[in-house]
């Protein structure tokens, strides 16, 4: 047995501890950037109240900007200048509020701050632009996800998108995992359930991809199942009851586990395909992983099924099945779980189009395929999409 493992040197979660935000910034500087992944953090209150516990603890904030779309490169290329207009240096920090949008957003400004080579993360990113390496720490960064999704939190990676041209690419560096993570599951109660249960779905994905994957490691295979046994009750209950205090602490210490889970394992087919809907037909990448991941259970059950077997077991002991049959009813217990909180069955139900089949496969080569259990040659990978229409 041989592998590394890598998880926030920091997490401090709990229902409420937002208000501990000031006490804990503390460490990491003396004036913060803020970046929001949601408007409605600053019309409900949130930023206001963030800004005045930062206050609370002498230390100085710039509230920098909200994005509500998935970062693209000219929004990190953007914020980037703008913190460096303020003369982004020693005794800053950055915070990342929301969801995996904002927490990406400022992952990577953190990272393109301190790494000044190029003007533009394009040069940065894995698979584009000039393959350049982080070589300087970033600025540090607490991040504080008001989503149960994405595990952004956790990981050492943030996501780029471009439209032209059209590409889904990771911006990745072990220093680029946020230096304290602080998760209040109350944060999430005014997420809307159809959001609820995207974002869940998100989570569910990693944490079953990230066990099954090629790159598995035995750390983050227990925490994928303790976050399964967390998520697949409780994300039904978040969705249809989101002031369910039981249903948001399951669901954000499940998001959590997956974060660190993908950083360790990394994912497979769902992931993969997931960036290619984003970028050539807008589906949100909550959406695109839970249309996509009973699918990628099937293909992956020829070699999988063992595994499979496992999670069903630990998720439902007091049912004697056999292995087939508990590999099989893993599968359609995650379908039940899309049916139940509305998640479309087919990709023309999200307007996809037979004619854009050969970009969804041609962009879905990606470090996420790459995790997946076996290979899916592009020919496979056509039909299966092709059967989802």
């Amino acid at each position: 047995m041989n592998y590394n493992f890598f998880a926030p040197q920091q997490i401090n979660f709990g229902w409420g501890r937002f208000q501990e935000t000031g006490n804990l910034a503390a460490s990491l500087g003396t004036r913060a950037f803020i970046i929001s992944g949601s408007r409605s953090l600053a019309a409900s209150g949130v930023i206001e109240e963030l800004r005045q516990l930062l206050s609370r603890a002498s230390i100085k904030s710039e509230f920098i900007r909200t994005i509500s779309n998935e970062p693209e490169v000219t929004d990190v290329d953007q914020t980037t200048r703008v913190l460096r207009n303020l003369g982004a240096g020693a005794g800053d920090f950055l915070i990342g509020i929301g969801g995996g949008s904002g927490i990406d957003l400022a992952k990577a400004t953190s990272a393109m701050i301190t790494n000044q080579e190029s003007e533009t993360v394009v040069d940065y990113l894995e698979g584009v632009g000039r393959g350049l390496k982080l070589t300087e720490a970033p600025l540090p960064l607490m991040a504080i996800p008001t989503t149960a999704g994405t595990g952004s939190e956790a990981t050492k990676n943030a996501v780029i998108s471009s439209y032209a041209p059209p590409f889904k690419k990771s911006l990745r560096a072990e220093q680029m995992i946020p230096d304290i993570v602080l998760c209040d599951p109350q944060l999430a109660c005014s997420v809307p359930p159809e959001i609820t249960a995207r974002t869940g779905m998100d989570a569910i994905t990693q944490l079953l991809e990230s066990y099954i994957s090629c790159r598995a490691q035995p750390i983050p295979q227990a925490l994928c199942l303790q976050g399964l046994k967390l998520a697949i009750p409780a994300l039904p209950e978040a969705v249809e009851n989101g002031n369910s205090r039981r249903g948001r602490e399951a669901m954000a210490h499940a998001a959590l586990l997956s974060g660190i889970a993908l950083a360790n394992s990394g994912l497979g087919m769902a992931h993969g395909v997931a960036p290619a809907l984003g970028i050539h037909c807008k589906i949100s990448h909550g959406l695109a992983c839970a249309l996509m991941l009973p699918a990628t259970l099937k293909a992956n059950y020829s070699v999988r099924q063992q595994q499979y077997a496992e999670i069903y077991r630990f998720l439902y002991p007091e049912q004697a099945l056999s292995a087939e049959q508990a590999a099989e009813s893993l599968i359609d217990e995650i379908q039940k779980l899309n049916d139940r909180i509305q998640i479309p069955r087919r990709l023309s139900d999200v307007g996809v189009s037979p004619l854009q089949i050969p970009a969804l496969v041609q962009s879905s080569r990606g470090n996420s395929m790459s995790g997946n259990p076996r290979e899916i040659p592009d020919e496979e990978l056509t039909q299966i999409l092709e059967s989802l229409l």
